[in-house]
């Protein structure tokens, strides 16, 4: 199977099974996908929307049609010429007790066979943060009993639904003065079980149930459980620990995935915890039904680049590896890794230049202040946010490495944890990747700058601490070579750079920072980047050189928002100026909807700022003012965004410390703009239309761009027409791949019907005409020449253009931007008045040929330069293929 050529991702489970992907592959064809890239389809937990909280990496889950069904899925996408990347999970597993592994380690503690499986802390008990409430407080509220789990075969703590199985060498102590005839002979199994030998002892239990009855036994331990100090007793004798889940950013015994305590850490740097969890895979690639991998969160493993080699060795050099990794400015996936490119989150940030102005950024500043008032720099915000994470929720981890490091560096704790503060805030990327004592220098670099930087803060004793520690992580000095002790501190350091600066920016300072909602994106900073279109044009050509290869998304499962709904804000900075006005008369219009709580305003002008963005930018194009189910509907995706949004931001209230009446106060006053307010409803839908049309076209240039730059365009499961989505889970919402299907690659692209742009049939149909020619050219596409191509005259800023050339063979591509600005300067002029004489200036390579554009067929005539009067008129994008091609 050749290299992807496109991705579709297609988001299984909420109605979506194998089955149903079946039917969509003839579709998929028809659009010009070569890969149908999936999300994970192994065994996850109970009612799981996503798939990463896998229960068994080798059991394809029943609830998608098992491996049967999938093997029909690769036979269907085989037998249409498409392969299939799968999306796999290798940092994390369920903590869950349907989870057969971590039950065993809940039960067998360390000496289980799977002990070593995950990231645990074996120096204290494990800890099982899932309870409502402190261990202790649940045994006097009398929610927890002692069970015998006859299903299963073992003794147990009942917690509502759950069965936390005890130690088998505690049954003794369990039984103590049962008198049921099963009392001895099951004291006796759980005195002489072993770990390793489970499945005889669990089927040894389940016989004596059938042989002797369990319902006796049953109320005897109901009788032992109301002694409260035996049900303790009996906790303190187990190798686990049931907590409350609140508990649980104090500490761990385990490496948790982000804050999710749910998610606990595989060791797969061991070689047979590698082999147990890709067993399968690996048997899915040889047999030829999975023809591409993406791994999910590679900067959470021990060794990322070990594991990207072990993978490579297993899997060959003709299966593509895409790492799902948030690449910062500048900052390129390293040179040895053996992958084909990241999953592209980066591409998003790249567009930026071409979809923003910067006086419209500033513009959109101006009016964030004039509403919330003068505002700290975002990096003051980002270190505010950061702290937050280090100090609450993740105090744990940092504890735990503050300990290791004041042991190896003979530092008491005060100190040491001063100096590792600074230097986690100090820190601009995920992580580096040093291993066995090995730093690349590109990291080195890295740690000193994040040394001088942290030094600064600190007084002498501190900032001689950090320099320890950074001479620790690079393996420098004393710590030249490699160590137990500093191997573990520099890997747990270098496992939770990456969940700090992902949740201190992503999903903290994204939802605090709202001046600008389409810059708060995945892989995206909230100030742009300065040189406008040239450092567009540079990004692209450094993509062409590190990623050819590499995924370019634009929508995705973790994007905050559906890629339409981005282009409109990028719009709605244009008319930045106006829309200040408007959003100011109309809080002014709801001021009785704001009330007071705890002293302040709720919502507070920064939360208003940002709902009537969120507004602006997710109006569906068809919702009217008067289809009052259909505000309705919004209206509750919008209150659910907002609750998120909040909670996120933790400000004044908190996944963990939930303020209701704040979150309702704010969600009231949705409703109230929405369903309570028809004046308001009629005004705003009225006043945005030229955004709607300005947004669609913003859309089709960034979806141009996508199809023809350096990388490969992924399309998001419905993204391929209109994607207004919110952040999850309304991005992972099914889209209406009925309408969808529909599609006919041989129907003629008009560019003049105002209902196909406005119903997304033009994007689509866009995105086939793109993919059929990326099909036609696959090398030129991923090994051509990035060429920028230079606008002159009149209307210079009103486009960008490039073009890919290899061996003769090119395309020029010309996409329309500032819309607003576009649309109203040509009012009542044609092509030929508004662009006058503003030309594509064509370098030598491309000069001479004649030219064919694939949208509309038109030949197009040019020497040195086309001019954009001739070539869009009556359209905003163009892709044109030379008589060669």
């Amino acid at each position: 199977m050749p290299l992807p050529v496109s991705t579709y991702r297609l988001q299984f489970r909420g109605g979506m099974d194998f089955d149903r992907a079946i039917g969509l592959v003839p579709y998929l064809k028809r659009l010009g996908i070569t890969h149908l890239y999936a999300s994970p389809v192994f065994a996850a937990t109970d009612g799981s929307t996503h798939g990463y909280d896998v229960t068994d990496a080798n059991v394809i889950d029943p609830v998608l049609g098992g491996r049967e069904g999938f093997e029909r899925l690769a036979a269907a996408l085989k037998a249409e010429g498409l392969g299939l990347i799968l999306d796999i999970v290798p940092n994390h597993m369920a903590a869950s007790l349907e989870n057969p592994w971590w039950r065993s380690v809940i039960e067998w503690g360390e000496a289980s066979r799977y002990g070593h499986y995950f990231d645990i802390d074996w120096s204290q008990r494990l800890t099982l943060p899932f309870l409502g409430k402190p261990f202790e407080q649940a045994v006097v509220d009398g929610e927890v009993s002692l069970a015998l789990d006859p299903v299963r075969g073992g003794l147990a703590f009942g917690y509502f639904d759950s069965l936390y199985p005890l130690n088998p060498s505690t049954y003794t102590a369990a039984l103590a003065k049962c008198e049921h005839p099963m009392a001895a002979p099951l004291s006796d199994l759980g005195r002489k079980a072993k770990a390793g030998e489970e499945a005889e002892f669990h089927n040894a239990v389940v016989s004596l149930c059938r042989e002797h009855g369990c319902d006796g036994l049953l109320e005897e331990l109901r009788a032992k459980a109301e002694e409260r100090e035996f049900l303790l007793f009996l906790h303190d004798l187990q190798p686990f620990r049931l907590m409350h889940w609140t508990e649980a950013a104090k500490g761990l015994s385990y490496r948790r995935f982000f804050e999710i305590a749910g998610l606990v850490g595989l060791r797969v740097e061991a070689s047979d915890v590698f082999e147990a969890a890709h067993r399968t895979v690996l048997e899915l690639v040889e047999a030829g039904h999975v023809d591409g991998l993406r791994i999910d969160h590679i900067d959470g493993l021990a060794d990322p680049g070990r594991y990207l080699k072990q993978l490579r060795d297993a899997v060959g050099q003709d299966i593509p590896i895409y790492v799902e990794k948030i690449l910062a400015p500048g900052e390129d996936l390293p040179q040895s890794w053996p992958v084909q490119g990241s999953t592209g989150y980066e591409f998003i940030a790249t567009q930026v230049p071409v979809l923003l102005d910067p006086a419209d950024f500033i513009a959109m500043r101006q009016a964030y202040v004039a509403i919330a008032g003068p505002q700290t720099p975002v990096a003051d915000k980002m270190r505010e946010a950061k702290l937050r994470m280090i100090r609450v929720n993740f105090a744990g981890e940092v504890k735990a490495l503050v300990g290791q490091g004041a042991d190896l560096l003979g530092l008491d704790e005060e100190t040491m944890g001063r100096a590792l503060e600074e230097l986690l805030l100090a820190f601009p990327r995920y992580r580096t990747y040093a291993a066995q004592g090995d730093m690349s220098a590109g990291d080195r670099q890295l740690v000193d700058q994040v040394l001088s930087e942290a030094k600064a803060r600190l007084d002498e004793t501190a900032a001689d601490a950090a320099w320890s520690i950074a001479d620790l992580l690079k393996g420098e000095g004393r710590f030249a070579g490699d160590g137990v002790g500093t191997d573990l501190f520099r890997r747990r350091f270098q496992q939770l750079t990456g969940p700090l600066m992902a949740k201190s920016l992503e999903d903290t300072l994204f939802f605090r920072h709202v001046e600008f909602l389409a810059l708060n994106e995945v892989g995206g900073e909230l100030e742009p980047e300065e040189g406008g279109l040239e450092h567009f044009h540079a990004e692209m050509q450094r993509r062409a050189q590190t990623q050819p290869s590499g995924l370019s998304a634009s929508s995705t499962h973790d994007t905050k928002r559906g890629e339409d709904a981005r282009a409109r804000l990028f719009a709605l900075a244009e008319d930045a100026p106006r829309f200040a006005g408007l959003i100011d008369g109309w809080r002014k219009a709801h001021r009785g909807a704001v009330i007071e709580l705890d002293g302040k305003p709720a919502p507070e002008a920064e939360v208003e700022w940002m709902i009537f963005q969120a507004l602006i930018g997710h109006w569906p194009v068809d919702l009217t003012a008067d289809d009052r189910e259909g505000i309705a509907d919004f209206a509750e995706r919008v209150s659910a965004f907002v609750e998120k949004s909040l909670r996120e931001a933790k400000l004044r209230t908190d996944w963990n410390a939930v303020n209701e009446a704040y979150e309702t106060a704010v969600k009231d006053y949705v409703r109230t703009l929405l369903l309570d307010s028809p004046q308001f409803v009629n005004e705003f839908v009225h006043e945005i239309q030229p955004l709607i049309w300005a947004g669609l076209i913003n859309g089709l240039t960034q979806t141009v761009i996508k199809l023809t730059a350096p990388g490969v365009p992924d399309i998001y499961q419905g993204s391929e027409a209109l994607d207004f989505s919110f952040v999850d889970p309304d991005n992972r919402r099914p889209p209406p791949f009925e309408t969808l299907s529909a599609f006919d690659p041989k129907a003629p692209i008009s560019f003049g019907d105002p209902r196909a742009l406005a119903e997304g049939w033009l994007k689509q149909a866009v995105v086939g005409r793109g993919l059929s020619l990326r099909n036609r050219y696959p090398q030129l596409f991923l090994h051509g020449q990035y060429l920028p191509l230079t606008i002159t005259g009149p209307r210079q800023s009103q486009a960008v253009a490039f073009a890919r050339e290899q061996d003769g063979v090119a395309v020029i591509i010309v996409a329309c931007r500032l819309p607003i600005a576009m649309l109203q300067q040509s009012e009542g002029l044609s092509s030929e008045q508004f662009w006058g004489d503003t030309v594509v200036q064509l370098p030598d390579v491309l000069a001479g040929h004649g030219w064919t554009d694939v949208f509309s067929d038109r030949q197009i005539v040019a020497a040195e330069g086309i001019l954009l009067r001739e070539l869009m008129e009556g359209q905003t994008i163009a892709v044109l293929t030379s008589g060669a091609a």
